[in-house]
Parts: structure tokens; C-alpha cells; sequence
């Protein structure tokens, strides 16, 4: 079975009719746009689209499924060649029409291309990233460690008290983490679960035995119990949401003040503002509030705030009830905690 991500582009290539891209403005070609690209392995839906677009996630605009070439335009493999036709007014991608020898395709599972860098986003599937504050207090509790060690690691046993139902083979490792403040209003939009590792049920015992499986970060006592859910089943299509967005970047996951490219981000809007999953939105460098001190003469010198800065784009792929977490996709400078995320 395919991975669920790999639909992104072309998916709703499908979907996009002729009145609605009459509506749109016409997609920009990239600086230097090839004629065509080869498909490698690593590649990308979008890495592909950045080649040819400023925008990548306008890729359904553009993207004309060629039948003859595949039954299916949802797929694309290493070795097949996107063109770029610049014949009409509104430009067009396609795949290349191959006048050779047919060839059999050995489809292997997950042979095609992923619409984004999957590795990076599927951890964050299954892992509640936001709760509501003490949303963590009833969820089994660890109260002591192998030998009474300090931190706990891969292999270790830890041992738990409450609810730990014995049909659950694989638990989650959480702590409390800070409070998400929108930067605006100073509403708590929630609070972040740090994700710590993974255990097994290693016996019912009174307190419960638990084994270690994998530590992202140092376990210990105190931290809480979470089943592992079942990732969801979830296909992207990308779009700019159809409302203004006007959300601020709450937090770096891992803790930093800063990042780049392919890091995951947190942001002060969610369900309630209408954002979705497959929502793009334009990362903007907050301008800085500075002093006017360009005349000797001005005492007052007042602050003037300078105008945002495009960044690049972040793509929404999970969404809580008034948070989300995006893919930073582009970003010409540092990300930074405050920066701006608006509807493209």
C-alpha cells in the first residue's frame, strides 16, 4: 500500500476547474526555469514544482495529466521526465510522452515520489503535540526508575502506577511542556506535550514494569503514559486557504529561537480560524520596531515599525482547535519565533 502522503500536487490537480484557474493569477515561472527535469530518486512533488514555479504549492494550476502517458496521474517515479510547455498563456507541466520500446514498471511499495519530505512530518502524526492545561494528569504516571537511576535511556525499565491497560503494547513518553501565548492577545492557546520516547509493556506488575524502547530525550520520574495511537490516514492536498490568515510562530519544535528549512514550526492558529490540513501559507520576518533618529534636530524620536519581510512557505499539516504545526518548506533567512505566517 502507498504511503498516504504521496498524492499532495496531483490530487488536486485533478480537482481544479477551468472558471477557478480564470479566476487565479497566472502562476509565475521560477528564475531560470529548466525545460524539463528528470525524476531522481529523493526527489519531491514539491522540490520538483520549486524548480519550475515561484510558488510550488500552485503546481495544481499548472499540472496537465497526461493520459497516454500514465493511467494514473497521481503517480510519478524515478526516470519519468516532466516537461514545462510556455506555449500558451497560462504555463503548463507535463509528463513526456516516451516513443520507445514500452517498458514494464516494476511498482514497488512506495516507488513514487512522496509530495514532501515524509520522513520528516510522520513522527508528528501520531504524537499530541498541544493539550489543555493538566491535560496530562490522569494519564499513568512514572514513580521510579531501574536502580533507582536518575534518567532512563533505551533498554532501561521504568515502572508506573495508574490506569496502564495490559491490551496496550506500546506507550508514549510525554512531559508538560510550556504554555503557547498568542503574541496578540495573550490568549493560552494550549500547552506543549514534549515528546520523550517510546515503551512496552514488560509485565503487570503493582507498579507496572515498563521497558524503554527508543528516548528522544532523557526519561524520568514524574513524566506521563500515552497509548500510541494509530497514525492517521491522511492525503494533502495543497491550497491557500480561502480566508486571510493572520497567524504569528509560536515555538521551534526542539526548543530553538531559530531555524531553517524542512523544521517543524508552531503556530497561533487552528481550527476555529479556519486553517486545515494542506494549507500554504507565506512566512514573513517580522519587521522590527526602530527609533527615527535620521535628524539631529528630532527629539521626539519616534518608533517606526519596519514593513514584513516574505521569507518563504510553510505548509500546514497538522491542526488542533486553536494551534497548528507547519512545515517550514523555504525560508531565504532564519525563521524566528514571532515571524509571520499570512495566506500567500
Amino acid at each position: 500500500m502507498r504511503s498516504p502522503l504521496i498524492s499532495l500536487f496531483l490530487a488536486a490537480a485533478l480537482s481544479v476547474s477551468l472558471p477557478a484557474l480564470a479566476q487565479s493569477p497566472t502562476p509565475q515561472l521560477a528564475d531560470n526555469a529548466p525545460d524539463r527535469h528528470v525524476v531522481v530518486p529523493g526527489d519531491t512533488l514539491w522540490g520538483i514544482a520549486a524548480r519550475f514555479l515561484k510558488d510550488p504549492y500552485r503546481w495544481p494550476d499548472v499540472w496537465e495529466p497526461n493520459r497516454d502517458r500514465i493511467k494514473n496521474p497521481h503517480r510519478i517515479y524515478p526516470g519519468d521526465i516532466v516537461l514545462l510547455d510556455r506555449s500558451g498563456g497560462m504555463p503548463k507541466l507535463k509528463l513526456a510522452t516516451l516513443k520507445v520500446v514500452p517498458r514494464t514498471r516494476v511498482e514497488q511499495t512506495n516507488a513514487a515520489i512522496p509530495s514532501i519530505p515524509a520522513h520528516i512530518i510522520e513522527p508528528f502524526l501520531s504524537q499530541p503535540l498541544v493539550i489543555d492545561e493538566g491535560g496530562l494528569a490522569n494519564a499513568p504516571k512514572i514513580i521510579a526508575t531501574q536502580e533507582g537511576r536518575v534518567y532512563l535511556g533505551q533498554g532501561d525499565l521504568a515502572y508506573a502506577t495508574g490506569d496502564v491497560d495490559e491490551k496496550v503494547a506500546s506507550w508514549q513518553v510525554y512531559r508538560p511542556g510550556k504554555a503557547l501565548v498568542d503574541p496578540l492577545t495573550k490568549e493560552t492557546l494550549g500547552y506543549e506535550a514534549v515528546f520523550l520516547g517510546t515503551a512496552k509493556l514488560e509485565r503487570k506488575t503493582d507498579p507496572t514494569t515498563l521497558r524503554i524502547i527508543d528516548s528522544k530525550q532523557e526519561i524520568g520520574t514524574g513524566d506521563r503514559l500515552i497509548p500510541t495511537p494509530a497514525p492517521d490516514v491522511i492525503e494533502y492536498a495543497p491550497r491557500a486557504p480561502k480566508n486571510a490568515v493572520d497567524a504569528r510562530v509560536l515555538s521551534i519544535y526542539g526548543g530553538a529561537r531559530e531555524t531553517g528549512s524542512n523544521r517543524i514550526i508552531a503556530l497561533s492558529k487552528g481550527k476555529r480560524d479556519g486553517l486545515e490540513q494542506g494549507h500554504v501559507l507565506a512566512l514573513h520576518s517580522y519587521g522590527a520596531d526602530v527609533r527615527d533618529r535620521s535628524s539631529i534636530f528630532d527629539t521626539s524620536a519616534k518608533v517606526i515599525k519596519l514593513p514584513d519581510e516574505r521569507n518563504g512557505l510553510v505548509f500546514v499539516f497538522r491542526v488542533f482547535e486553536k494551534v497548528s504545526y507547519a512545515l517550514v518548506m523555504s525560508a531565504q533567512r532564519s525563521v524566528k519565533i514571532g515571524d509571520v505566517a499570512q495566506k500567500p
